[in-house]
């Protein structure tokens, strides 16, 4: 291929830079990348790849844009709301640079798709945010030889490496062989995380694919890059090929895509609108609220800046991070319900209290967003 005028002018950064040069530009015009989720790392990660001409750019996400998105996934704006993020984001990828093929896939990664999907591209960059995802975008990868560029990020952390066992390094599975247990490691949306963690570990997911693309450079297989925001530190791990590893090891037992969500331990039927049997509904926490003589009392495990945000009157606090020193304030005798922000704390609060002898502790579904949206919308949501 050829540069235009415009194309010359528009690289011109690039091309002056001895290790890019013409040629160089004609390698990242030439090559394709699929950016798996357009949230906070998808977001930065196809904006720059945009502006640095990457040939053709695939977006994959199946989520719409929410107020609560906007803190941190700046390929979005206001007016997106409601919008599909993959809409969002090819309008917004369009307007940096025309002469990008963007290529949508309005769908959720799954077993059945994710072959078709990847095969069609060069490097794949993960910016996925849960772990059944990471694990089939590992997977799918190793199996069609495609570059993983991987980054994950929590509260003021993050982390980022190449993972491509056909280049000579390691895969995800090799750093963590077996997912942690259902609900032990909290979402952002129950973490939080600082806005611009992403934008800075995107851009080093973006820098990876660049690098890969030009051939040039030392890229970050075999090697884990940790990020900590609040401490404005790097640190690196060196990683190594696992010969275990049941899909990139010598005697692989992973020859094909499996069950992902089954693989990470969430059962079937465990969606937004099933209940399970030590779960109630934020209904019957209202019809606890309101008639002392059932005998139940509510708690809220969520942490006090939480607290502070929203609340539900007449809801005494025992933030899960003290519940251990706490818990003796409570009545083993008594039934209550627990509730933090969607369920999952609850869950791990029951568990606790069931351990020291609690026998009548039910978890709140949903938590206090279901709360504000079911019940009191005068009740912010967060």
């Amino acid at each position: 291929m050829e540069l235009d005028n415009d194309e010359i002018r528009r690289y011109s950064r690039h091309l002056t830079l001895p290790e890019v040069g013409l040629e160089g530009q004609k390698k990242i015009c030439s090559t394709s990348a699929l950016c798996i989720g357009a949230g906070g790392l998808g977001s930065p990660i196809a904006m720059y790849l945009a502006a640095a001409g990457i040939g053709k750019l695939g977006v994959l996400d199946f989520d719409t844009v929410d107020l609560s998105n906007l803190q941190r996934q700046v390929i979005h704006g206001t007016g997106d709301i409601g919008q599909p993020k993959t809409k969002s984001a090819k309008e917004a990828l369009n307007r940096i640079n025309p002469n990008v093929q963007v290529v949508i896939h309005n769908t959720r990664l799954t077993s059945g798709n994710a072959f078709d999907i990847i095969q069609q591209y060069d490097i794949v960059v993960d910016g996925t945010d849960n772990f059944p995802t990471r694990y089939l975008t590992n997977d799918a990868c190793v199996l069609l030889k495609k570059p993983n560029v991987y980054g994950s990020i929590f509260g003021f952390e993050g982390q980022t490496s190449v993972f491509a066992p056909h280049l000579g390094g390691p895969c995800y599975r090799c750093l963590y062989p077996e997912p942690p247990p259902p609900g032990t490691v909290p979402s952002c949306a129950e973490g939080g995380v600082l806005g611009v963690l992403p934008g800075i570990i995107g851009l080093i997911q973006a820098t990876e694919v660049l690098k890969l693309a030009l051939g040039r450079g030392v890229s970050l297989i075999n090697r884990l890059l940790l990020y900590n925001a609040l401490d404005m530190t790097f640190r690196e791990l060196k990683l190594r090929r696992d010969p275990e590893c049941p899909v990139c090891g010598k005697h692989p037992t992973i020859t094909k895509l499996i069950d992902y969500e089954m693989f990470c331990g969430i059962k079937p039927g465990s969606g937004p609108t099933t209940t399970h049997h030590d779960e109630v509904t934020v209904q019957q926490m209202k019809e606890a609220l309101e008639n002392p003589k059932l005998g139940i009392k509510v708690i809220d495990v969520r942490e006090a800046n939480e607290h502070q945000i929203a609340r539900i009157r007449g809801v005494p606090l025992f933030p899960l991070s003290q519940l251990d020193k706490r818990y003796g304030e409570l009545d083993r005798g008594q039934s209550y319900y627990i509730h933090c922000k969607a369920g999952g704390r609850s869950m791990k609060a029951l568990e606790f209290l069931r351990e020291q002898g609690f026998k009548h502790v039910k978890s709140v579904k949903g938590g206090i967003t279901a709360w504000s949206e079911q019940i009191d919308p005068s009740v912010p949501k967060y």
